[in-house]
C-alpha cells in the first residue's frame, strides 16, 4: 500500500503558476492568468518565443474571467469590487505596456452581464448593463477603445429580462407571472415584444441554457427538455418558434456546470473565426464530447490522446490550426497543451499544481447509492492513499446552488480532508441538476425534507459499506450546502460530529426577501417554485418550519460558521443572528466573518485561512491524523 505524505493547506489551495490559457486570434501570443503579489492577474507570452510573460492587469482582488477581442491589441476582463458582484468590464491594451487597465464601466452600483463581440460591429462589445435602474438590465454597445456606449434595447419592466444581441435584432427573455421563461423579438420602433417561444421554468431552475444565437442570427442553440427527460441541444426558429433537436446524448445531460460557474467552458464547442457549432459536450460519470463537424473530429482525436481527463477550456487561432487544451483530472489538474494541427506536434505548456505529485493525490470514483424511497443518487467517493479504508472519519461536503451538482475531478477540499485520513463523499441529492428533468424536479417542496435525507442515506450507505465509522462524521457546504450543514445540525444533530456552514442560509423567507433587485424576479421558476412564497403566511410557515433559525435551540453540535461581509446573496445578518442565538444560550459556536470577500471566498489568503481553520475544527471534532504516515 502506497505511503500517505501530508501536504499543506497551501499546496492545495494555493494559487496556480497558470491558469486559464487561451490564444489570440492570430495565434501569436497566449493570455493566462498568474499571479501578481499573491492575486491572479492576466498576463501575456508569445507563443513561438516563451519566456517573454509580461502581466497586463494589476488588479488587487484578481482576476476571474477576461477575453480576447477580434482585434488582438486589446483584451476585457471583469471584475466586481470586494465580492459585492458588481462586476465592472475593464479594457487593456496590449500595444501599450506602459497603459492602465481602463475601467469601461466606472458607474457606481453598475454590473454588467454577458459580453458579445459581433462579427459585423468590430471594435465593439455588446453586454447588459443596468445604468438606468439598478434593477433591470439594458442592452448596449460599448466602443472598446473610447468606452462610448449606444443603447440598443431598453429593459421595459422588471420581469427578469435578459437580452441576446442578434444582427436580425435584439431579443428578450424575460419571467411571466406563471413562473415558466418567455423568449420575445423586441421591437425597438413600438416598444413591444413579440413572444416566439415560451418554456417551463421549473424544468430550467437558473434559467434556459445554453441559449447562444446561430451565426445567421436566424435561430439559437438552446437546452432543452422536450420531448423527453434528458437536456438535449436544439435549435429554436426566431421566426417561426420551431423547435428541432441538433444532437443528444442517450444517457447524459448537456454539460451545464458553467450555468453555476461561469470559468467552466460551455457545453457548445464553437468555431472562432464563423461561430459554427463544432462540438458539444455531455456530462455523466464522466465527460462525452460530441465532434459535429469532420474537421474538428480529427482536431479532438488527437486533443483527446494528450491526456487521459476530461477536455476542459479549449481555444484556437481564427484558422483552426493551433489549440490550446487544458484537462479536468481528479490527481493530476489543469494540465494544459498546444497543439498544432497542421504539424500534430504537441507540447506541455503547465500543470495547474506542479509541486503535487499525482502519486500522492486520492482518486476519485464515482458510485451510485440507493435513496431510502427507491432513488438511484449519483455520488463521488474519495478514499486516502495509504490507509485501510475502514471505519474511516467521513467529510460529507455538500455542493451549492441547490441547482448544480458534484463532478470528477480534482477538489482541493476532497484531497485536503482525504490527506488527513478522512473519507470524502459528494452527494448529488435530488434537487440537483445534470441527471435528467425529473431528478432535479424531485426536490421541489423537499428542502430540509427529502433532499436532506438523500445526504443522511448517503452517511448511511458509506457506514454499511464499512467506510466510516458513524461516531465522526462531519458536514460541510457552501451557500446551499451551508445550509445543508444548519439543517444537519438542526434536523438531524445525532448523525454529526461537527459541522462547518459556509455562507449558508439560515431563514430561507429572509434569504429570498433580501435578495438583489435583479434577482428577484427569476426566483419565480427557482426559489418560488420549489420552496414557496414568503409573502404567502401559509407557505412562509412552511419555509419557517424548514429553516435552521427556528430549530437553533436543538445545535449540539461543534459548529463553524463562515460568512463574506459583502455578500450580496445570503446577507451577514442571517449568520449574525444564528450565531447570537447560539452565544445566548452558551453554546459554543466559531464564528469568522471575513471584511473582503463576498458570496464567494477568493483571495487566495483567505481561502488558505479558511481551509486551515476547517482542517484544524475538524482535526479537533474527528480527531483527523495530520502527520506523515
Amino acid at each position: 500500500m502506497a505511503q500517505r505524505k501530508t501536504i499543506s493547506v497551501e499546496e492545495f489551495f494555493g494559487p496556480p503558476p497558470r491558469a486559464k490559457v487561451t490564444l489570440s486570434p492570430d495565434g501569436r501570443r497566449m493570455a493566462y492568468l498568474a499571479p501578481w503579489e499573491n492575486r491572479m492577474n492576466v498576463w501575456v507570452e508569445s507563443v513561438d518565443t516563451p519566456g517573454d510573460a509580461r502581466c497586463v492587469t494589476t488588479e488587487d482582488r484578481g482576476v476571474v474571467s477576461y477575453h480576447w477581442t477580434r482585434d488582438p491589441r486589446w483584451l476585457l476582463y471583469t471584475r466586481d469590487q470586494g465580492g459585492d458582484e458588481n462586476l465592472h468590464l475593464y479594457r487593456v491594451d496590449l500595444d501599450d505596456p506602459d497603459a492602465a487597465a481602463v475601467n469601461l464601466t466606472p458607474y457606481p452600483g453598475a454590473r454588467t452581464i454577458g459580453l458579445d463581440l459581433p462579427a459585423e460591429r468590430p471594435g465593439t462589445v455588446v453586454t447588459q448593463l443596468n445604468l438606468r435602474d439598478r434593477a433591470q438590465f439594458d442592452l448596449v454597445e460599448l466602443d472598446i477603445a473610447t468606452g462610448d456606449i449606444t443603447p440598443l434595447a431598453e429593459s421595459p419592466r422588471n420581469n427578469g429580462e435578459g437580452w441576446l444581441y442578434s444582427e436580425r435584432g435584439p431579443f428578450m427573455t424575460a419571467t411571466t407571472p406563471e413562473g415558466d421563461i418567455e423568449l420575445s423579438r423586441w421591437d425597438g420602433a413600438t416598444g413591444s415584444a413579440h413572444p416566439v417561444a415560451r418554456f417551463d421554468g421549473g424544468d430550467a431552475p437558473l434559467g434556459i441554457y445554453p441559449l447562444e444565437v446561430t451565426p445567421d442570427g436566424s435561430g439559437v442553440w438552446l437546452g432543452s427538455h422536450r420531448g423527453g427527460d434528458r437536456l438535449r441541444l436544439a435549435r429554436l426558429d426566431l421566426a417561426t418558434g420551431e423547435e428541432h433537436e441538433v444532437d443528444s446524448h442517450p444517457e447524459y445531460d448537456l454539460d451545464t456546470r458553467a450555468r453555476v460557474f461561469p470559468a467552466l467552458p460551455s457545453p457548445l464547442i464553437r468555431s472562432r473565426r464563423t461561430g459554427d457549432l463544432l462540438g458539444v459536450r455531455y456530462l455523466g460519470q464522466r465527460q462525452v464530447v460530441h465532434a459535429l463537424d469532420p474537421d474538428f473530429a480529427a482536431v479532438l482525436e488527437n486533443l483527446e490522446k494528450l491526456s487521459d481527463g476530461d477536455l476542459a477550456a479549449l481555444s484556437s487561432d481564427d484558422s483552426g490550426r493551433r489549440w490550446v487544451a487544458a484537462f479536468t483530472h481528479d490527481r493530476d489538474p489543469g494540465v494544459t497543451y498546444l497543439y498544432d494541427h497542421a504539424t500534430g506536434e504537441s507540447r506541455l505548456l503547465h500543470r495547474a499544481k506542479p509541486d503535487l505529485d499525482p502519486e500522492s493525490l486520492a482518486p476519485m470514483r464515482t458510485v451510485s447509492i440507493t435513496s431510502r424511497d427507491g432513488l438511484t443518487l449519483p455520488a463521488h467517493l474519495t478514499l486516502p492513499v495509504g490507509v485501510e479504508p475502514s471505519r474511516l472519519p467521513l467529510v460529507l461536503l455538500v455542493h451549492g446552488g441547490p441547482w448544480s451538482r458534484d463532478s470528477w475531478g480534482y477538489n482541493p477540499a476532497a484531497q485536503l480532508f482525504a490527506n488527513r485520513g478522512c473519507a470524502v463523499l459528494q452527494v448529488d441529492f435530488r434537487g440537483s441538476t445534470g441527471y435528467g428533468r425529473a431528478f432535479t424536479r424531485a426536490g421541489i417542496g423537499e428542502f430540509a425534507g427529502r433532499m436532506h435525507d438523500d445526504l443522511i442515506d448517503g452517511v448511511r450507505w458509506a457506514v454499511e459499506q464499512g467506510y466510516a465509522d458513524p461516531d465522526r462524521v462531519a458536514i460541510m457546504g457552501g451557500s446551499y450546502g451551508g445550509y445543508a450543514s444548519l439543517v444537519g445540525v438542526t434536523f438531524t444533530p445525532d448523525v454529526f460530529a461537527a459541522a462547518i456552514d459556509v455562507v449558508g442560509v439560515s431563514d430561507l423567507a429572509a434569504f429570498m426577501r433580501s435578495q438583489p433587485d435583479f434577482v428577484k424576479p427569476m426566483l419565480a421558476y427557482n426559489w418560488y417554485a420549489y420552496v414557496g412564497d414568503p409573502a404567502d403566511p401559509e407557505q412562509e410557515a412552511d419555509m419557517l418550519a424548514r429553516s435552521p433559525i427556528s430549530r437553533a435551540d436543538r445545535i449540539r453540535t461543534p459548529l463553524m460558521v463562515v460568512h463574506g461581509a459583502n455578500d450580496a446573496r445570503v446577507a451577514l445578518a442571517e449568520s449574525d443572528r444564528l450565531v447570537e442565538a447560539l452565544r445566548s444560550r452558551n453554546v459554543p459556536v466559531e464564528y469568522i466573518v471575513m471584511e473582503d470577500e463576498g458570496h464567494a471566498i477568493e483571495n487566495p489568503e483567505n481561502v488558505v485561512a479558511l481551509y486551515t481553520a476547517a482542517e484544524r475544527f475538524l482535526t479537533e471534532h474527528l480527531g483527523l491524523d495530520t502527520d506523515t504516515a
